[in-house]
């Protein structure tokens, strides 16, 4: 199972403290972690929104576009991993080791291809299997 671990914007994150040499250490140790284990995917730290924007659709599919910052800081995202694990306690566990004072973090799970049932059809799949192998032709992966 596939988690996206969503951590939350603070005042400081979106003002773009920066993290300390030590609380970055911190951070780096417990990455490694995750890679050694084999659980983390993916994982980075985001700007905050003031250099971020929004694309906001209408009923109609137009869209408009509206430039950070934006008001509601806890709803925002500062930072985010992908872990790969067996288990939502799993998930968990590793969350609650993570170096963090303050603050919070989401934790949701990545729909699989076996979630959709009987419309992911064998030619999306097969449309997704490409894309994929695509992207990860593109990107080194």
């Amino acid at each position: 199972m596939r988690y996206m671990v969503i951590v939350k914007a603070s005042q400081d994150t979106e003002n773009g403290v920066m993290p300390t040499e030590a609380e970055l250490a911190e951070m780096g140790a417990y990455n490694e972690e995750l890679v050694k284990a084999g659980v983390m995917l993916a994982g980075e730290g985001l700007h905050p929104s003031s250099k971020g924007a929004r694309v906001r659709f209408d009923e109609n599919g137009r869209s408009t576009v509206l430039d950070g910052p934006f008001a509601e800081t806890k709803e925002l995202v500062a930072g985010f991993w992908i872990l790969e694990v067996s288990s939502r306690e799993e998930v968990i566990e590793w969350v609650r080791k993570a170096p963090f004072r303050g603050g919070e973090v989401e934790i949701r799970q990545v729909f699989s291809a076996e979630d959709f049932g009987d419309a992911y059809t064998p030619e999306l799949r097969e449309q997704e299997d490409r894309l994929r192998a695509t992207v990860e032709a593109q990107h080194g992966g």
